[in-house]
C-alpha cells in the first residue's frame, strides 16, 4: 500500500494575489480594450502566463 502524500496547497498571500490580478488585468485590457501598455501589449500571452505562474507559486509554496 502506498504512503499518503503530505503535499498541501495553501492560499497565496495578498501581495502575490494582487500582483497576479494586476498582471492579468493589464494583459486583458491591452488585448481587448485596445489600450497600448508598454511591454504588455507586445507580450499579452506571456503576461497572462506570468500572472498564472505568480499565482501558482503563491499556492504551492507556503509563506510567500
Amino acid at each position: 500500500m502506498a504512503a499518503r502524500s503530505t503535499f498541501q496547497l495553501t492560499a497565496p498571500t495578498v501581495p502575490l494575489f494582487v500582483i497576479a490580478v494586476v498582471l492579468a488585468l493589464a494583459a486583458l485590457i491591452a488585448h481587448f480594450g485596445g489600450v497600448t501598455i508598454p511591454f504588455v501589449s507586445a507580450y499579452v500571452v506571456e503576461t497572462l502566463t506570468a500572472a498564472f505562474a505568480v499565482l501558482t507559486v503563491g499556492v504551492v509554496f507556503r509563506g510567500l
